[in-house]
């Protein structure tokens, strides 16, 4: 069965002066919008009312006419009226209790992005040109776009580091799902080892942080020296360790596309565990390289490949002990520290802890399909806690 993905496709360009000032302007601008229509409707809340997209819309052709902010005309009006309708759904999320409450953009912390329509930008021969640009983009095509396909969204953005991107959003009909197999795989997270599978496959760590560690802590240093304010010196030293902090991610994301897709590709069933990273970095000791690990990632890129291509992904109840559990004859250990790496159960069996985790969570996440969500310590969605509670690492000793 084909399903329709919409796909985004992510690219490095190059800008010109007037491009790069014209950008900077529209970012400029679509902060102040979201924020003008964030406080309006935060004061309209205090008083019990209630405003919505079309409200902030009206408001934004009247922010313009006045001479204060007569700037917001200098740029295109689709960039701004984008900003509106995220407002609205971050609003949205909120009500429904799936975020916080919207936070104001702040210059030099949040993203900057501009997110323009179709009828922005124009797009013909592999040359996209935005709203008040006489010239395209210097795209580095590191890949090509879908044959025959247009995009129909176009956001461009700037991390830290000073790159720009561009990421242009398609309907790719290249992605079909795989063949039909009858694999199945349980993969337990770690930090000695970043995946252990239940085949006994063991995935080494790489800890891109920890490469660059040194060369990191030398720049942090330098910017540390730097006088306060927005000096030149101080931005080119805050551009640094921007750069590295960039490298590491990018090295880092490579590598979990790389797993995740081998996975995807491998295995008709994915099993995994239902952790809270969230809650596990807040452990001081384990919190720097639990987020060089990246869990969250992997689990996320996982899910929604394997619903591109046709596959299944069961998450396990965070509390189900498999570590613990005697993956041969089912007995339960009252506690298993740590450090304990391997272990002898009493029926003989002997275990690496991490490849009997893995083969548990396999054999929980196959009784759920097998009998449906009725099995209680094992979910194949989030929410909840089972009867067995996991022990955590930080009441180790």
């Amino acid at each position: 069965m084909s399903i329709h993905v919409k796909r985004a496709f992510k690219y490095r360009f190059y800008t010109s002066d007037a491009q790069a000032a014209e950008l900077s302007r529209t970012f400029g601008c679509v902060r102040k919008v979201y924020n003008l229509a964030l406080a309006a409707r935060t004061q309209a809340w205090a008083r019990q009312e209630r405003v919505n997209y079309n409200q902030t819309s009206a408001m934004l052709t009247l922010w313009k006419r006045t001479e204060e902010l007569a700037f917001l005309n200098e740029v295109s009006s689709v960039p701004l009226q984008q900003a509106l309708r995220h407002l609205q759904v971050a609003f949205t999320n909120f009500f429904a209790r799936r975020a916080k409450y919207p936070r104001f953009k702040s210059r030099k912390r949040s993203r900057k992005s501009a997110e323009y329509t179709a009828s922005a930008f124009r797009f013909r021969d592999g040359r996209l040109t935005l709203a008040k640009m006489r010239e395209p983009l210097d795209i580095a095509w590191s890949r090509p776009l879908p044959a025959g396909v247009s995009p129909s969204t176009v956001t461009v953005s700037q991390d830290s580091a000073g790159r720009w991107f561009v990421s242009m959003l398609c309907e790719d009909p290249s992605v079909q799902p795989f063949a039909a197999t009858d694999t199945a795989v349980g993969i337990d997270v770690g930090l000695n080892h970043l995946l252990t599978l239940s085949t006994g496959e063991k995935i080494t760590n790489p800890r891109h942080e920890r490469r660059d560690r040194t060369a990191l802590a030398k720049a942090q240093r330098r910017l540390a020296k730097k006088a306060g304010g927005d000096g030149a010196n101080r931005a080119k030293a805050r551009r640094q360790v921007a750069k590295i902090h960039a490298r590491i991610t990018d090295r880092r994301r490579d590598n979990l596309h790389k797993l995740t897709t081998r996975f995807v590709r491998e295995n008709q069933t994915l099993v995994i565990e239902d952790l809270s990273v969230g809650n596990m970095v807040k452990n001081r000791n384990l919190a720097r390289a639990i987020s060089d690990a990246a869990w969250a990632d992997f689990r996320s890129m996982l899910q929604y490949k394997a619903h591109w291509y046709g596959r299944k992904v069961i998450a396990v109840d965070r509390w189900f002990p498999s570590s613990k559990l005697c993956s041969h004859c089912g007995t339960l250990k009252e506690r298993m520290p740590l450090h304990v790496r391997t272990w002898t159960c009493d029926c003989g069996a002997s275990h690496d802890r991490d490849v009997n985790a893995a083969k548990n969570l396999l054999a929980a996440g196959l009784a759920v399909t097998a009998c449906g969500a009725g099995v209680r310590p094992q979910r194949s969605t989030p929410g909840g806690q089972s009867a067995t509670k996991q022990e955590t690492p930080r009441r180790e000793p």
